[in-house]
């Protein structure tokens, strides 16, 4: 349940809605917008619908009331009809620019992290990725540098006057991972890893949460909606590709997720072609596409050498080619900037105090 106050409402007419709303056993969730607040109710609404419509139809103040059908509250776009901007030392994701998030899988060594960085820095890189924790299938696989490569990665930002991302793989390590890296990732295998997802919550970081590569739209916004319920608004998503039968890819990247989560959801659209793929030659094409799509960027992975990579090579892009594919995306971008997102039609508003309905 949404309940949007009038314009001129008093502090003391929203205090009274909390009450309310804390009354019942319920918890109330600000929004503030640039002439009213937007009082989210948590919690399940069900039970005790009737009751709140009878008690707010008769308090001052309220503009609108609108039952949320959607299981994920905080990301709806029903809660907060305007895009989620995240700034993030100086650079903006989801205002209409086009983000890309690039650097190297795993972060191999000092030298390595920096060149890569200046490079992608020098061709348009908004965002400096690395993994410094690094998730794999085998346990004889490279697993990162742990905290040495968490210093590489944070120098380098430094460096080069790039924010930088990278993943933290459980809760007890959001702290160290907090102090180096301005964008908390939550990997595809702990998306639903709701302890992780929880603390990564409460760090105060900006969270980038990749799409669990068996896991529906829904599931995915409610994985989000732990994040936002933990007191983080600023959630990016990032679709990375799901688990299909198709074999020639390492995944099957759904383009669909992009306008989709436009509509449902006020957080920016990050796709990953690299992971999606897993081949080098495919992650180009793919990135215009997801541009193409309405992406509010793109999340790449880069190699001085790729052949020699320590870890997915074989999606990892040489410098020359990651310039050639920024370079490209941006033009698509400015082609389809003002055309890739459809208004979001808000319906199933109901009017309190002779307020009209829509």
């Amino acid at each position: 349940m949404i309940i949007v106050m009038s314009v001129g409402a008093t502090e003391q007419e929203a205090n009274n809605v909390r009450d309310l709303i804390k009354g019942v056993g319920l918890s109330p969730h600000d929004n503030y917008g640039t002439q009213r607040v937007v009082i989210a109710v948590l919690g399940d609404v069900g039970p005790l619908r009737d009751h709140l419509m009878s008690k707010l139809s008769t308090m001052p103040g309220i503009e609108s009331v609108t039952p949320i059908s959607r299981p994920f509250k905080l990301a709806s776009r029903e809660s907060h009809p305007e895009d989620t901007v995240i700034e993030v030392r100086g650079t903006r994701i989801g205002d209409g620019s086009l983000s890309i998030m690039a650097g190297p899988c795993s972060i191999e060594g000092r030298d390595m992290m920096l060149e890569t960085a200046r490079t992608v820095a020098a061709a348009g890189a908004t965002i400096l990725r690395g993994g410094a924790f690094k998730p794999r299938t085998s346990p004889y696989a490279f697993q990162g540098l742990g905290v040495e490569g968490l210093r590489y990665l944070a120098e380098a930002g430094e460096a080069t006057g790039l924010p930088v991302i990278t993943e933290v793989m459980e809760p007890g390590l959001v702290d160290v991972v907090s102090e180096h890296s301005d964008i908390l990732q939550v990997g595809t295998r702990n998306m639903q890893n709701y302890s992780l997802l929880t603390a990564v919550g409460k760090a105060g970081k900006p969270v980038m949460l990749k799409r669990g590569y068996g896991a529906t739209i829904e599931e995915w916004l409610m994985a989000a909606e732990y994040i936002m319920s933990s007191g983080q608004p600023q959630v990016i998503l990032c679709e990375r590709g799901i688990r299909t039968f198709e074999t020639y890819t390492r995944n099957t990247l759904d383009l669909t997720a992009v306008p989709l989560l436009h509509h449902l959801t006020h957080l920016p659209v990050i796709v990953d072609p690299s992971h999606a793929t897993g081949k080098r030659w495919l992650v180009r094409p793919m990135a215009l596409a997801a541009v193409a799509a309405g992406a509010d960027g793109i999340m790449v992975e880069v190699h001085p050498n790729p052949n020699e990579a320590r870890s997915d090579g074989e999606q990892s892009l040489t410098f020359e080619q990651f310039a050639e594919m920024a370079s490209a995306i941006h033009q698509i971008h400015a082609m389809v900037r003002t055309l890739i997102k459809d208004p979001f039609v808000n319906s199933g508003s109901v009017s309190v105090g002779g307020a009209s309905q829509h």
